[in-house]
């Protein structure tokens, strides 16, 4: 058996596993590795061993082994059944006290389960969301754990050593108990969605709307990453922009297929804000955009059949050009802030509804480095949580409900044009109607509860009644009188 030497583990050496492993062994910790085929572990020990102190085994019992007490592991495997098939072997090799960090992008649910049922065997479970890719895995991520305070105390010192760093802080923090950590990180990927599909919105208005080129748009981007918009996702929309394909010298993007996939958070992100009676309609709409993009047959059919309407061009002067791009800057701010404020919502509803005691403040501040989503305005997101102003929603804040109205005649001019030149923008039409719903001083909700109450008697509110008071009209009968229920 291994000497007990390493203060931490990585069980499963894909490459984000063996990213990790790498990151903490650079910032001196003892990492002892564990794969199901020894090959990786040989294939990692052959290119990077001489990175930090390694203790490559070959059995999970060997792996325990040589972890020191209370024993620590990150397992980065594939979710569902081969996360509950590894847990299950290191909880049997494992003591009470010890430690299992799932890293891997875990339905919060599952880590809900798998932590009740692990705190009986008097081991502690923690479902920690790890997001920066496999750059980030090796760099600086920023990490979302969930767990017990117990399993903190151990647990905090090595991850805020291979975090991201965010002006002087490490991004990582303690979410909260049990499925926090996936919850939080699930929610990340579901703003991340958003974020992404109004980028592709705006390329599309610029590239079919004005006919311009993608280094001419990446140029554009470039810009846009000098101010507000600064993030690293539109960092890499410039990048992408101006790649070349080396068979066909034609632009990258014009040689990939336009099907966008999906790994399932943000499907789970939307599926439970309908659970939780959430709004996250941009969210919402960038999951049903991919999954439009990945019916080529269906696309395929409504070109064959001829479906009409117009053709894409905006049919805008050479001199009214730089204004309706800076309209979409615009655009593209407001529906990023509606973005944020849907999913800090769904984190405090979430919050609520599973008993977590989540900083909000310091949720946004572990975002500003290490994460896809990371963007400079997650200062003042942060700032917006920590003052209170932003504890209803983000919108309400005095530094976002200035942004957004003085972003919001260009918001509309956006939608208004790309309704009539036939662009589909999903997002940024979406996030417009949420911004007005919400201003609303009165929706058109109490015809629908007329009908519901027509013809399902599922009752109604009346505006000079008490809250909670339910009432039913005899739609049926002569005179159709009201009674309350």
């Amino acid at each position: 058996m291994a000497e007990a030497t390493a203060n931490i583990g990585v069980v499963g050496l894909a490459a984000m596993g063996s990213n990790l492993a790498r990151n903490l062994a650079h910032h001196g910790n003892t990492v002892a590795l564990f794969n199901r085929h020894y090959e990786r572990t040989e294939k990692l020990m052959d290119e990077h061993g001489d990175e930090g102190n390694f203790v490559p085994t070959e059995s999970i019992e060997q792996f325990v082994a040589a972890l020191k007490k209370p024993r620590t592991a990150i397992i980065m495997v594939k979710a569902g059944e081969p996360t509950d098939a590894t847990i299950n072997a290191l909880v049997d090799a494992m003591e009470p006290g010890d430690i299992i960090v799932d890293g891997g992008n875990s339905y919060f649910k599952d880590t809900i389960r798998r932590e009740k049922a692990i705190r009986a065997r008097g081991l502690h479970y923690v479902g920690c969301g790890v997001s920066g890719g496999e750059e980030g895995a090796l760099n600086g991520p920023s990490l979302m754990p969930g767990g017990t305070e117990e399993s903190w105390k151990t647990l905090g010192p090595i991850l805020k050593s291979i975090a991201a760093v965010a002006e002087g802080e490490p991004c990582v923090t303690h979410i909260g108990e049990n499925g926090a950590g996936h919850f939080v990180k699930m929610v990340h990927n579901g703003i991340e969605y958003s974020d992404m599909q109004l980028i592709a919105e705006s390329y599309d208005l610029m590239r079919r709307g004005l006919g311009m080129s993608t280094d001419q748009i990446g140029d554009v981007f470039d810009e846009w990453n000098k101010g507000e918009l600064n993030s690293y996702l539109i960092e890499i929309t410039s990048t992408v922009l101006h790649q070349k394909d080396a068979k066909t010298g034609k632009p990258l993007l014009d040689v990939i297929v336009d099907r966008a996939g999906m790994k399932g958070t943000g499907t789970w992100t939307v599926e439970t804000a309908l659970e939780l009676g959430t709004s996250v309609t941009g969210i919402g709409e960038a999951v049903f955009a991919r999954a439009l993009s990945s019916q080529p047959q269906l696309r395929a059919g409504a070109q064959k059949a001829g479906l009409t309407g117009p053709d894409g061009s905006l049919s805008i002067s050479d001199a009214d050009r730089a204004a309706f791009i800076e309209d979409i800057r615009h655009a593209l701010y407001a529906s990023k802030i509606v973005a944020y404020a849907q999913g800090f919502n769904e984190i405090s509803d979430g919050a609520k509804e599973y008993g977590w005691d989540i900083d909000m403040a310091a949720v946004a501040r572990i975002w500003r480095g290490g994460c896809i989503i990371r963007a400079q305005f997650l200062n003042v997101v942060s700032d917006a949580f920590q003052s209170g102003e932003a504890d209803v929603s983000l919108l309400f804040a005095p530094y976002f409900k200035k942004a957004v109205e003085q972003a919001q005649d260009s918001w509309r001019r956006v939608v208004a044009r790309a309704a009539e030149c036939g662009i589909p923008v999903p997002v940024f039409s979406s996030s417009l109607a949420y911004y007005d719903g919400l201003r609303s001083g009165r929706l058109p909700a109490a015809l629908i509860q007329g009908q519901r109450d027509l013809f399902g008697a599922h009752t109604y509110g009346r505006v000079d009644a008490p809250e909670g008071a339910a009432f039913h009209t005899l739609w049926a009968e002569p005179g159709r009188p009201e009674i309350e229920e």
